[in-house]
Protein backbone atom coordinates (compact mmCIF):
# COMPACT_ATOMS: atom_id res chain seq x y z
CA UNK A 1 0.00 0.00 0.00
CA UNK A 2 0.83 3.85 -0.41
CA UNK A 3 -0.62 6.91 -0.69
CA UNK A 4 -2.49 7.43 -3.48
CA UNK A 5 -1.63 9.84 -6.08
CA UNK A 6 -4.94 11.79 -6.59
CA UNK A 7 -3.89 12.95 -9.90
CA UNK A 8 -3.40 9.63 -11.03
CA UNK A 9 -5.06 6.83 -8.84
CA UNK A 10 -2.24 5.05 -8.56
CA UNK A 11 0.16 4.25 -5.42
CA UNK A 12 3.41 7.08 -5.67
CA UNK A 13 6.68 5.30 -5.63
CA UNK A 14 9.62 6.97 -4.83
CA UNK A 15 12.73 5.84 -6.30
CA UNK A 16 15.79 4.64 -3.93
CA UNK A 17 18.05 7.31 -3.33
CA UNK A 18 21.20 7.43 -0.77
CA UNK A 19 24.06 9.83 -0.90
CA UNK A 20 27.56 7.97 -0.29
CA UNK A 21 29.99 9.60 2.39
CA UNK A 22 33.03 11.20 0.82
CA UNK A 23 31.70 10.65 -2.99
CA UNK A 24 33.94 12.62 -4.93
CA UNK A 25 31.01 13.78 -7.11
CA UNK A 26 28.78 14.13 -5.06
CA UNK A 27 25.60 13.05 -6.69
CA UNK A 28 23.06 10.36 -4.71
CA UNK A 29 22.79 6.63 -5.75
CA UNK A 30 19.45 5.70 -7.47
CA UNK A 31 17.14 3.03 -7.77
CA UNK A 32 20.09 0.55 -6.20
CA UNK A 33 21.20 -0.04 -2.83
CA UNK A 34 24.52 0.31 -2.22
CA UNK A 35 24.97 -3.62 -1.64
CA UNK A 36 23.41 -3.67 -5.54
CA UNK A 37 26.16 -2.13 -6.74
CA UNK A 38 28.90 -3.56 -4.60
CA UNK A 39 29.83 -0.39 -2.71
CA UNK A 40 28.29 -1.83 0.62
CA UNK A 41 31.87 -1.08 2.47
CA UNK A 42 31.40 2.74 1.66
CA UNK A 43 28.61 4.34 4.21
CA UNK A 44 25.97 6.45 3.45
CA UNK A 45 25.96 9.98 4.36
CA UNK A 46 23.12 9.78 7.06
CA UNK A 47 23.80 6.14 8.09
CA UNK A 48 21.97 4.21 10.49
CA UNK A 49 23.62 4.27 13.61
CA UNK A 50 21.76 6.10 16.16
CA UNK A 51 18.51 5.77 17.76
CA UNK A 52 15.38 7.83 16.47
CA UNK A 53 16.95 7.24 13.05
CA UNK A 54 14.27 7.78 10.49
CA UNK A 55 13.62 6.02 6.99
CA UNK A 56 11.83 5.20 4.21
CA UNK A 57 10.31 1.56 4.40
CA UNK A 58 9.82 -0.52 1.55
CA UNK A 59 9.64 -3.84 0.41
CA UNK A 60 12.44 -6.13 1.04
CA UNK A 61 13.89 -6.73 -2.59
CA UNK A 62 12.56 -4.10 -4.24
CA UNK A 63 14.45 -0.44 -3.58
CA UNK A 64 12.14 1.57 -5.72
CA UNK A 65 9.02 0.87 -3.86
CA UNK A 66 9.10 3.51 -1.32
CA UNK A 67 6.22 5.36 -0.54
CA UNK A 68 4.54 6.88 2.06
CA UNK A 69 5.53 4.87 5.05
CA UNK A 70 9.08 5.42 6.77
CA UNK A 71 10.34 3.82 10.27
CA UNK A 72 12.40 4.52 13.10
CA UNK A 73 15.90 2.68 14.53
CA UNK A 74 14.92 2.27 18.21
CA UNK A 75 18.21 0.89 19.21
CA UNK A 76 21.20 2.37 20.97
CA UNK A 77 24.31 3.48 18.60
CA UNK A 78 26.58 1.39 20.18
CA UNK A 79 24.48 -1.98 19.06
CA UNK A 80 24.83 -0.80 15.31
CA UNK A 81 27.98 0.91 15.14
CA UNK A 82 28.69 2.54 11.41
CA UNK A 83 29.99 0.24 9.27
CA UNK A 84 28.83 -2.75 10.45
CA UNK A 85 24.84 -2.14 10.20
CA UNK A 86 23.45 -3.93 7.63
CA UNK A 87 20.69 -1.26 7.09
CA UNK A 88 23.19 1.30 5.91
CA UNK A 89 23.13 1.59 2.01
CA UNK A 90 19.87 -0.36 1.67
CA UNK A 91 17.37 1.88 2.99
CA UNK A 92 17.00 5.79 2.91
CA UNK A 93 17.43 7.20 5.71
CA UNK A 94 16.24 10.92 5.57
CA UNK A 95 16.54 12.03 9.71
CA UNK A 96 17.01 11.44 12.73
CA UNK A 97 14.93 12.18 15.57
CA UNK A 98 16.87 14.99 17.94
CA UNK A 99 14.48 15.83 20.44
CA UNK A 100 11.65 14.34 22.39
CA UNK A 101 12.40 10.55 21.58
CA UNK A 102 10.09 9.19 23.95
CA UNK A 103 7.19 9.09 22.29
CA UNK A 104 9.04 6.56 19.79
CA UNK A 105 8.23 4.26 23.25
CA UNK A 106 5.09 4.79 22.79
CA UNK A 107 4.51 3.88 18.66
CA UNK A 108 2.57 0.73 17.75
CA UNK A 109 2.15 -0.88 14.38
CA UNK A 110 -0.42 1.12 12.85
CA UNK A 111 -0.50 4.47 14.46
CA UNK A 112 -1.53 7.29 11.92
CA UNK A 113 -0.25 10.64 11.26
CA UNK A 114 -3.01 13.05 11.95
CA UNK A 115 -0.53 16.28 10.84
CA UNK A 116 2.70 17.20 10.37
CA UNK A 117 4.33 20.33 10.35
CA UNK A 118 7.76 21.41 9.27
CA UNK A 119 9.78 23.80 11.53
CA UNK A 120 12.98 23.38 10.17
CA UNK A 121 14.85 23.45 6.86
CA UNK A 122 12.62 24.20 3.52
CA UNK A 123 14.93 26.03 2.09
CA UNK A 124 16.36 22.68 1.69
CA UNK A 125 13.74 20.36 0.06
CA UNK A 126 14.34 19.76 -3.49
CA UNK A 127 11.33 18.70 -5.86
CA UNK A 128 11.26 17.17 -9.08
CA UNK A 129 15.25 17.71 -8.82
CA UNK A 130 15.41 14.76 -11.89
CA UNK A 131 13.43 12.74 -14.34
CA UNK A 132 11.54 9.74 -13.79
CA UNK A 133 13.69 6.80 -13.76
CA UNK A 134 13.46 4.28 -16.36
CA UNK A 135 11.43 2.07 -13.65
CA UNK A 136 9.44 4.64 -12.81
CA UNK A 137 8.27 5.50 -16.47
CA UNK A 138 7.88 1.47 -17.03
CA UNK A 139 5.74 1.20 -14.04
CA UNK A 140 3.49 4.49 -15.65
CA UNK A 141 3.15 2.75 -18.82
CA UNK A 142 1.77 -0.08 -17.60
CA UNK A 143 -0.68 1.45 -15.75
CA UNK A 144 -1.79 3.41 -18.62
CA UNK A 145 -2.35 0.42 -20.28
Amino acid sequence: EGFIDPSTGEIRRIPFEVMVDNDKESTPVYEETLEELGRSNEQPVLPFNAFGTMAMARSEFEPNSGSSQFFFLLRDSELTPTGSNLLDGRYAVFGYVTEGKDFLDGLKVGDVIESIRLVKGEENLVTNARPPTAAVEQEQVVAEE
